[in-house]
């Protein structure tokens, strides 16, 4: 089940969101969607662990039709509020969700595995819910941002005191086991540390994004296949009329 947020817990949350180094984050996000997930106008998308409903506001200006789910009763209360009748908003765990098989085109999970006990759960059900694609956004555990902000969430009251971190490799372990052998794609972005640039911000080889898998931000995307096909096959033989 892993942190159920409240308001005490969504207020440090939303304290980072709004930091300098939050809203870089932030911008990360929505550039990696967008080049891994290439999501099209009108395509369904539910956000597992939606929270109060900033990435759910980014897929509804890129036109797609949107659901959230989220664990906290609080959270979905503000997603409401912020969007009203745009969203099909739920209160459920990221572990048992309340949709059909296939029910949605995308789903993502960002910045959501990181609060969960087990992630395993909740990558099956959202393999199970989608039919096209699904996204992983998490925080890198071996980058800079990673060891420093559990460092100080050690000493400090802060939300990164109840998180846990991911790395590339293993991230892509959990995917391969929850989706089975479908293609995984994956970028990173880094965040240059502030006693280097004075503020927050991203750079890498050829772009924001690159394939060194040290960055802050992970993101990656798995294409969902069948793996049951039926065949067609032209019938041979004609049929007479009834009853003759």
């Amino acid at each position: 089940m892993g942190l159920i947020f409240d308001r005490d817990s969504s207020k440090l949350y939303e304290s980072w969101t709004k930091s300098k180094h939050g809203r870089v984050i932030d911008k990360m996000v929505e550039e990696c969607v967008f080049t891994l997930l290439d999501p099209k106008p009108g395509e369904r998308v539910l956000d597992i662990g939606c929270g109060d409903g900033n990435h759910l506001l980014m897929f509804n200006r890129l036109g797609l039709d949107i659901s959230g789910i989220d664990a906290s009763d609080y959270m979905i209360s503000r997603a409401r509020e912020r969007l009203g009748k745009k969203c099909t908003l739920k209160t459920g765990m990221a572990e048992d969700l309340p949709f059909d098989d296939n029910e949605f085109d995308i789903a993502v999970l960002i910045n959501t595995l990181e609060f969960l006990d087990d992630p395993m759960d909740a990558l099956i059900e959202a393999g199970r819910v989608a039919r096209r694609k699904i996204f992983v956004g998490v925080l890198n555990s071996l980058s800079w941002f990673g060891v420093n902000k559990r460092f100080h969430g050690y000493f400090s009251k802060s939300i990164f005191r109840n998180i846990r971190f991911y790395s590339l490799w293993e991230l892509k372990s959990y995917m391969k086991r929850a989706f089975g052998e479908v293609p995984i794609q994956w970028r990173c972005a880094r965040v240059n540390p502030p006693f280097l640039t004075g503020t927050g911000t991203t750079s890498s080889e050829g772009g924001r994004f690159s394939r060194c898998p040290f960055g802050s931000f992970l993101g990656l995307s798995a294409t969902m296949q069948y793996r049951l096909r039926t065949e067609q096959h032209p019938l041979e033989v004609t049929l007479g009329r009834i009853g003759v």
